[in-house]
């Protein structure tokens, strides 16, 4: 048992019959009254953020997790085959995991998963940003670049996202994973 002295960001605890990580924490000491704690605290399972606080001094359960890199090898079905970089173990992983950012993911990519004491998957961390050639898209026009129209494009590993009418067939894009959105294009 931890209490609310031990709070860290990253930190995993029980709490509401789910798994949550402190994004942010902070220690209140009002002029009247006890102290308490505010955190951010993520749902591993959901991805649901909220806000609760904690008395100053309360209990609670610390999930002890264990973080090991594993690389993408090929999806099989509706799951991802993948294998652990130490070992070369190979697991199958189903894509429900992974929140909908698996399509972004190209062969020998590397993931990060968390994994309890048992060895069961809690969640399957991939790169926040990754670089991604555009396989299809309509062509763009020289001075296209004033306005904010985006167009639909089609991206090595199938995923579609919307970029700015500049962007070409062949182009390397860098995408954010977590809002499926074009960041930039990258220079050769």
């Amino acid at each position: 048992m931890a209490d609310t002295s031990d709070f860290r960001n990253g930190l995993i605890i029980k709490f509401k019959n789910g798994l949550y990580t402190i994004i942010e924490f902070q220690h209140v000491k009002p002029g009247k009254g006890g102290a308490f704690v505010r955190t951010k605290l993520k749902n591993l399972q959901t991805g649901r953020v909220l806000d609760n606080t904690f008395r100053s001094g309360e209990s609670v359960d610390v999930v002890r997790v264990e973080r090991k890199k594993y690389q993408y090898l090929y999806r099989d079905g509706d799951q991802l085959v993948l294998m652990d970089n130490e070992t070369y173990d190979q697991m199958n992983v189903p894509s429900n995991y992974f929140n909908n950012q698996d399509q972004f993911l190209k062969e020998s990519e590397e993931v990060e998963l968390l994994l309890d004491d048992n060895d069961s998957i809690l969640t399957v961390e991939i790169p926040l940003f990754v670089q991604l050639e555009v396989t299809e898209t309509e062509p763009g026009f020289k001075g296209d670049t004033a306005t904010n129209v985006m167009k639909p494009a089609t991206l090595e590993t199938g995923a579609i996202i919307s970029v700015p009418l500049f962007v070409n067939i062949g182009d390397v894009l860098k995408v954010d994973t977590r809002t499926h959105e074009y960041v930039e294009r990258i220079k050769n």
